[in-house]
């Protein structure tokens, strides 16, 4: 059987390579300039008389003998310890994703499963606060933070955190556990399982695409976020984004831009790598739930 694509006009062809090699070079061009900036001083990579500068790194090359240098880098990871933010973000992280998938599969498999009308408003409700600003929720959270004593640790993030991402979480393994047919819990309690046995051992390894697609985009809503960390982390409990923020400062100081452009490479390049080996999962979880549930 011939293959469909190897009748299209030659034109058409080329023109779709064509469209999509622009846009990889329009999407990709960002990062892969920030990425070749980041081995040069910063009057070359911001220079205002000529950006071929950023190019030819001439005074890179004046300053470090070379038209690469580490400089930014050293700055960032030993002089201003970003390893520290590294930590803070890898704890901040994995503690939502686990505590996030733990609530979200309990309560998603409970709604999917429940006959009563309240579980449709529980939704609703949780659709309500989904669509709520983030710092509404970080505004509740400050009084009681600092009555307790315990604002800018990184659990009153994760709390945070967890609050703001928790509706989707429910929403999303609420319409992996509706795709999955009743009967499979049937015969489980048919065979003599318990409820939680049912759901431990009939369910979840066959809902474990869908517990795996939600925890990937519970880890990107965590590893990406600002607006939580800066406002109830303490400057030694700071994640790598608002990390890279404090580089720049109040005023611009010479060279130091150059620690903030280093970080952004040190904490996109494992984003990346990460987003290209869960890609499939990724796009798996934005269809789940559109045939059935």
């Amino acid at each position: 059987m011939s293959n469909p694509a190897e009748k299209r006009p030659l034109p058409l062809k080329a023109l779709a390579i064509s469209i999509v090699l622009i846009w990889i070079i329009i999407a990709a061009f960002p990062f892969l300039w920030t990425m070749w900036g980041s081995f040069k001083v910063e009057g070359d990579f911001f220079s205002r008389s000529d950006w071929m500068n950023a190019v030819t790194g001439p005074l890179t090359q004046e300053k470090h003998g070379s038209t690469f240098t580490m400089e930014g880098y050293e700055g960032a990871w030993i002089e201003r310890e970003f390893y520290r933010a590294v930590i803070n973000t890898a704890i901040v992280t994995v503690s939502v994703v686990a505590v996030s998938l733990t609530l979200g599969t309990l309560g998603g498999y409970a709604l999917a499963r429940s006959g009563y009308k309240y579980s449709f408003w529980l939704l609703m409700m949780a659709l309500v606060f989904r669509a709520m600003p983030g710092v509404t929720l970080i505004s509740g959270y400050m009084l009681p933070f600092f009555e307790l004593n315990i604002w800018g640790y990184l659990p009153t993030a994760i709390i945070v955190l967890v609050a703001m991402n928790q509706p989707f979480t429910l929403w999303m393994l609420h319409s992996f556990f509706k795709s999955i047919p009743r009967d499979l819990d049937e015969a489980a309690l048919v065979d003599g399982c318990s409820r939680f046995q049912a759901f431990r051992l009939a369910i979840i390894p066959v809902m474990w695409p869908g517990v795996i697609t939600t925890g990937l985009f519970s880890f990107l809503t965590a590893y990406n976020d600002f607006a939580v960390t800066s406002m109830l982390l303490s400057e030694q409990n700071l994640t790598m984004i608002p990390q890279i923020n404090s580089f720049l400062g109040s005023s611009q100081e010479e060279g130091k831009v150059m620690y903030a452009v280093a970080a952004v490479v040190s904490s996109i390049v494992p984003l990346f790598v990460f987003i290209m080996i869960f890609q499939r999962r990724l796009v798996s979880g934005l269809t789940a739930g559109a045939v059935k549930g």
